[in-house]
This record gives structure tokens, sequence and C-alpha cells, in this order.
């Protein structure tokens, strides 16, 4: 049973600069640079035929390439951090092409997306880190920026169930046409 996702490739240059922000921050186990991507949708685990059905349904996405750019870095949790990540500056194109694919699992059968899109490239994933580590970590590195790169495609990633982090598996690649 594949667990599935749509998302954006990050560039192998975007990626050395997010890997020099790796480090600092105790208790946090960091992603492997080549495994940076940006999500559009999650998908989760789903049985053969169902991941059949998703890759021909994205195949019908007609949307021009987005430009992204990388400012900022923040986290995820409720009290307790879980994450630390560089924000994607949103933007309508990415939220169309997001909202265009939300649309497209729900018609298929697949449950809405629960939580709201924030686009971002995960970093670390905090599993001892206190409020006061990260704060201090963000205050650090938090006025982080990159070039702007324009993704030219999105792929459908596989993952191993595991604890998250990779590695990711390019299943399928939709370009975005000019």
């Amino acid at each position: 049973m594949p667990r599935l996702f749509t998302g954006f490739e990050i560039p192998s240059q975007t990626g050395l600069l997010l890997s020099m922000l790796r480090g600092g921050l105790r208790g946090t186990r960091w992603i492997d640079p080549e495994n940076y991507h940006i999500t559009l949708r999650f998908i989760g685990d789903i049985d053969d035929r169902t991941a059949d059905e998703v890759a021909n349904a994205l195949d019908r996405v007609r949307r021009q390439p987005v430009e992204i750019h990388l400012n900022g870095l923040g986290s995820f949790g409720n009290g307790k951090p879980h994450a630390v990540w560089a924000r994607v500056e949103p933007s309508p194109e990415l939220a169309e092409l997001q909202a265009e694919q939300e649309r497209i699992l729900q018609r298929i059968g697949l449950p809405c997306e629960r939580r709201k899109y924030t686009p971002h490239v995960t970093l670390g994933r905090c599993r001892t880190s206190s409020n006061e580590d990260v704060a201090r970590w963000l205050a650090e590195h938090g006025n982080f920026q990159a070039a702007p790169f324009v993704a030219g495609r999105f792929v459908l990633f596989s993952a191993k169930a595991s604890v998250g982090g990779g590695p990711y598996l390019v299943e399928e690649a939709y370009p975005l046409a000019a």
C-alpha cells in the first residue's frame, strides 16, 4: 500500500542553501537535502487501484509553471514544536494548483485535507527540542532568503511509512506548460 503525496522538487542549488541551515538545534532530526520538497497535497496510504486513479487523474492538470520564493523560517507545533521549515511565499498560482489537486482528489473519493495549506519546505523534525531552543534557532536564522526558482513540473511522490523525512521516490511527473 503506497503512501503518496504531490509536490515540487527543490533545485540542487536551493537545496544546498537550505542544507546550510542544518544544525544548532538540539533534539532535531534534520531532513537530508535530497528529500527537500514542497508538498502540494498529502494523500496518505492508499491501495494500488486508488494510486493508479490518482496518477491518471493528476494527468489532467493544465497549469503554467510556478515561480517559487523561499523567505523566512518557521515552526509547526501546538505547545511543543514538531518541525522547523523554510517559508514558501504564497502566490495565486501556487494556491490555484493546490486547490485544483484538492478538487481532483476529492472527486475520486479521497477525503478532503483538513489542515489549511501552508506552503513550506520541512528542514527538520523536532524530537526533543524545546520552545526556547526553536525560538533561539529561528532568531539566529530567521532572515533566510533564497533566489526564486521556477517549478516546471509537479510530481507524485511515494514514501515509506516511517517517521517522515524520506526517502521519497518520484512515481510520476506532470509538466507545467508555458
